[in-house]
């Protein structure tokens, strides 16, 4: 299988071509600078439709997945308005890009997954929300809300187009938990804010177990939510973590300070985003971590 790969120097793409490259999967990977390398093509995902080059429609001709992963990172930096503008331009050009490019092959992928998260259905309220929920209003349910539009060239090619739907990926160097790790095996860690707001997490193993479901089923359309059967609250999880690490977790981090510290991503991080992976587990999906306590687990390795 031939499988074109944006955004793969990222938490997840490195750890999807590991796994397609393990398995014996042919890997082209899209990079901003120039290459020799047979296995890499540059691309200019910033120019949108004005992207889609000869260059890169060759690399796509044919192919047996187009996997699209490519954005600015969410949990980077500190969320000012230039900020915000980058992670809506950086996901929106690249998926323009690639949705153009695949609509305009002669031979056309059998399948683009391109990513989305959680964040489509803003705050959820305490119920789960399954893939058929309205989207939100926050910042990053508009964000989630274009990304996905993004691929419609691809979907009007007749191209079955995937969204997985992504929710807090357990990684211990990167994201959400790769900042709150270390805080809590310091043994300073604590509840955001009130801590009662939920969160749905999944592990970096089911995250690309997920991805290469969509890929080799050819009957999955459309957005599948990506976390563990299990959401948890924000509390619940800094406790787990705690009692994993045998380590205390009586501090507060007031909402206040994290709008100092982050920006306008504190907002997010305080709202519930809770999501049931009701259609991923339809489709026959099996978890390899279906509970906190197993992506947590995985996570400390």
């Amino acid at each position: 299988m031939t499988v074109v790969v944006a955004g793969s120097s990222g938490l997840i793409g490195t750890a999807l071509l590991a796994s397609l490259r393990a398995d014996g999967h042919e890997v082209v990977r899209l990079v901003r600078r120039e290459t020799g390398d047979a296995h890499e093509v540059t691309w200019s995902p910033e120019l949108g439709a004005r992207g889609a080059t000869p260059e890169l429609r060759a690399a796509l001709e044919g192919a047996d997945a187009v996997i699209n992963l490519a954005g600015a990172p969410v949990a980077g930096r500190r969320w000012n308005d230039a900020y915000k503008r980058e992670i809506l331009d950086s996901r929106v050009a690249a998926t323009t890009c690639l949705a153009t490019a695949i609509a305009e092959t002669t031979d056309h992928p059998k399948v683009f997954v391109s990513a989305s998260a959680s964040g489509i259905y803003g705050d959820t309220g305490p119920e789960a929300a399954g893939e058929d929920a309205p989207s939100g209003q926050t910042f990053l349910a508009r964000v989630c809300t274009a990304w996905e539009l993004a691929a419609q060239p691809a979907r009007d090619a007749g191209v079955r187009v995937a969204h997985p739907r992504t929710g807090l990926v357990a990684d211990r160097h990167e994201g959400a938990f790769g900042k709150l790790l270390p805080v809590v095996r310091a043994g300073i860690g604590g509840r955001l804010g009130s801590g009662k707001q939920w969160w749905s997490v999944i592990s970096l193993r089911d995250e690309v177990a997920g991805i290469r479901h969509l890929v080799d089923d050819g009957s999955l359309v459309g957005p599948f939510n990506f976390a563990a059967p299990e959401q948890v609250t924000n509390r619940d999880l800094t406790d787990r973590l705690g009692s994993a690490l045998h380590r205390p977790t009586l501090a507060m981090v007031p909402g206040f300070a994290l709008k100092i510290v982050l920006g306008d991503f504190a907002e997010e991080l305080l709202i519930d985003q809770r999501m049931s992976p009701a259609r991923l587990l339809a489709s026959g999906f099996e978890f390899h971590d279906p509970t906190v306590d197993a992506v947590i687990a995985d996570l400390l390795g």
